[in-house]
Order: structure tokens, then C-alpha cells, then sequence
């Protein structure tokens, strides 16, 4: 079986081409292709929706037939359409849906629904070394921060949580504020290679709430705070600031994993969604792991941010699973807000 997924929750449109193995093993990754919008969207400091609405129309069918031709097939040799559905840019997600529904229809092929963050959770599963249910996720993924046991597809249990901002957010709004470009995030993070991380006492919220709940608009309000008070020598000392801050939402995010684990007794560990490329998490939770044991698994580098690849992966798993059934039904909606634990079943879709 071959899906292609259709991924437009933000501003990357991404499409794939994923293929069913016989024996049931984890499906194959036949080709994808990414167009991120960061380039459009940097005059305004932050996405705009409409903006990446409309980048999305323009990108999604020329992006289908580089994929096709790559994987040498035609769209007759789709067998499913699958499209994220939510969570995400409610004009956003209309895009990718009403292009996934119109191809099903036109070429007479079921689509499929695809939650956002539950393609981002099974991503590692297209990487070199896929982990193996059961196991401990911590999702960090632009506005989701969320700690999860995993079963199995569709198997969900949520641990802990943001309460206000998330990692991402966090990451992004601090590098803002200290005049970094859009996206924030990756350019704080290069800039802290070169600073000094105990320079500024920057706070570690809910670190010690007993709980795996986070929570990050403190931080953001103290890097605020730094910002003003070192004033005409921001500049001077802007990689330190970069560098404690990260450090900051790293030890966070490291520390609730590993009580994660500890709670739940599970002896691997998934790290998922574009924060998960972030090379110091990366180094101290391989580090940390190691002391105790326990296997950690990433996306290819290729794949922790948004991408088509997920989400035809994901199609292919719930239908694998037997928790999905595409179908030539092509009334679509989306979800803009959807809880992760809800995809533990399928959304209805909307009548005919």
C-alpha cells in the first residue's frame, strides 16, 4: 500500500510517499519533499496565517509530483490520501485537507485524517534505529511540551504538560527579545555555542513541583528581565544570555524525562518534534540515559520538524494497527485544537 501524506498544519508544507511492507514491519519511507515558508515570514516576525495559507496553495501539488517523480510512480499508484486534519492554522490545515479530499476524489482513492502531534510521536519510527513499544515520548514540538507513555499506536497516556508556554515558545520569545531573527529558536541556540551558561540566573520552573507538568512564560518574563537590566551591553553579552537560557529550558526538559521514566519504570525513551534537534538536549539526554540504562530515540534530523513523511507514516501505522480505516469520503473538516489523547480514536468525520 503506498499513502502519501499531506502535511500544512503551519508554515512548512511538507508531502510523502510512504509504502506498506508485507510482512507488517514498519512501513518505508518511498520519498518526501519540504518547502519551508521561514524566508516569507521573517519580515513580520512570526507567521502569519494568511500568508501561510496561501504559500500552501501554491506549494502542495508541484511538491506531490516532485515526490511521485522521485519515488517513480504517478498518482494512479497512490492507494491513500492522508492529510493532517489537527492540530494547527485552522486556514492552514483547510488547505491541505481540501487538496488531499479533491485528489482522493479525482483519482477515486480513500483518505485519511492525520493527527499533527501523533505523526510527530511515531517519526523516530522512519529513523535508522526505531525504538520499540512501550516507551516514555516527550513531545516539543512548537506549542506542545507534553510528556507521554506510549503502548502502542494509538495508546496514549498523558503525563505531564505546559501550563503556559511551551519549550519552542520559549525558546523562540526569548530569542526575540534579545533581537535574534525569526524563527528565534535555532539562531539562540547557535549563538549559545559560544557563550557561557552560568553567567545569568536564569529560573527552572516546576523543576521541583513533584509532578511532570512544565511551564515557561517565567523564564521568558526573567530573560525580560535580564534583557532590560544589562541594557547598552546586551549586545556584549547576549551569547551568555543565549547559552543560560537554553540551558535553563534543557535541564527542565531533561529532569522531567527522566522522572517520566522513573515513574512509569519504562526503559526507553522517545524525543520528538523540532526541538528534539536541538544539540545540547540531545547531548545531555544521551548522557543522562546512558547512567541509567535506557535507550533514547530521535527523528533523522531531516524529520523533526514538520514534514509529510509523519504524517503518511502515521496513516500507515493507525491503518496497520487496524484504528483507522480510510474512506472515499470526501466532506472534510479540520481540528485546529486537538488533544493528542483523543487520537486514541478516530475522529468523526462530518456527514456527506
Amino acid at each position: 500500500m503506498r499513502i502519501l501524506g499531506i502535511e500544512s498544519s503551519c508554515d512548512e508544507t511538507g508531502v510523502a510517499l510512504v509504502e506498506t511492507l508485507a510482512d507488517g514491519r514498519v512501513p518505508r519511507l518511498a520519498a518526501h519533499a519540504l518547502h519551508s515558508q521561514i524566508a516569507m515570514h521573517q519580515a513580520y516576525g512570526g507567521v502569519v496565517p494568511e500568508l501561510a495559507s496561501r504559500d500552501h496553495i501554491r506549494r502542495v501539488l508541484p511538491l506531490t509530483e516532485a515526490v511521485l517523480t522521485e519515488a517513480g510512480c504517478t498518482r494512479a499508484d497512490i492507494d491513500v490520501v492522508a492529510f493532517t486534519r489537527g492540530p494547527g492554522l485552522a486556514g492552514a490545515l483547510l488547505v491541505g485537507a481540501g487538496v488531499a479530499c479533491a485528489l482522493g476524489a479525482a483519482l477515486g482513492k480513500p483518505v485519511l485524517g492525520v493527527h499533527h502531534l501523533e505523526g510527530h510521536l511515531l517519526s523516530p519510527f522512519l529513523s535508522a534505529d526505531p525504538p520499540e513499544f512501550p516507551f516514555v515520548a516527550l513531545l516539543v514540538s512548537g506549542g506542545h511540551t507534553q510528556l507521554m507513555r506510549v503502548e502502542g499506536v494509538g495508546r496514549y497516556e498523558l503525563l505531564g504538560e505546559t501550563i503556559d508556554d511551551a519549550a519552542g515558545e520559549a525558546f523562540d520569545k526569548s530569542a526575540k527579545l534579545m533581537g535574534l531573527p525569526y524563527p528565534g529558536g535555532p539562531w539562540l541556540s547557535k549563538l549559545a555555542e559560544g557563550g557561557d551558561a552560568q553567567a545569568f540566573k536564569l529560573p527552572r520552573p516546576l523543576m521541583h513541583s513533584g509532578d511532570l507538568d512544565f511551564s515557561f512564560a517565567g523564564l521568558k518574563t526573567a530573560v525580560l528581565t535580564q534583557t532590560k537590566k544589562v541594557g547598552t551591553e546586551l549586545e556584549a553579552r547576549k551569547a551568555d544570555l543565549a547559552a543560560s537560557t537554553q540551558a535553563a529550558i534543557v535541564e527542565v526538559l531533561v529532569r522531567k524525562s527522566l522522572a517520566a521514566l522513573e515513574r512509569t519504570g519504562l526503559k526507553r525513551l522517545v524525543v520528538a518534534g523540532g526541538v528534539g534537534a536541538n544539540r545540547l538536549l540531545r547531548e545531555q539526554l544521551n548522557a543522562a540515559c546512558a547512567r541509567r540504562k535506557v535507550r533514547v530515540h530521535y527523528p533523522e534530523l531531516a524529520l523533526c520538524t514538520d514534514n509529510g513523511a509523519m504524517i503518511a507514516l502515521a496513516a500507515a501505522m493507525r491503518i496497520q494497527a487496524g484504528l483507522s480505516q480510510p474512506a472515499a469520503h470526501y466532506a472534510f473538516d479540520v481540528r485546529p485544537r486537538w488533544p493528542l489523547d483523543a487520537a486514541a480514536a478516530p475522529a468523526p468525520l462530518p456527514a456527506a
